[in-house]
């Protein structure tokens, strides 16, 4: 698989997800991925301060991203 393919699925994750973030007045941003295994992501809005973020991201972000791309081992926030 192509970066570019993997950035295409990991996007697609994302806009799974996004709608839930939203409708809490949230948001999620891809910032890279790290040798084709590591996503960097920044939670924007409404989830910047929430206590559940860290639940959020490894439960509902990082799950969805992996049942796109597999091999993805990891998803990291990257705070603003």
């Amino acid at each position: 698989m192509t970066d570019q393919e993997l950035t295409q699925k990991v996007e697609d994750a994302l806009e799974e997800i996004r709608p839930f973030l939203q409708s809490d007045g949230g948001d999620i941003t891809l910032l890279g991925i790290e040798e084709g295994k590591t996503v960097r992501v920044q939670l924007e809005g409404a989830c910047v301060g929430c206590s559940v973020n860290q639940m959020t991201l490894k439960s509902g972000v990082e799950m969805t991203i992996k049942k796109y791309a597999p091999q993805i081992e990891n998803v990291i926030n990257v705070a603003s």
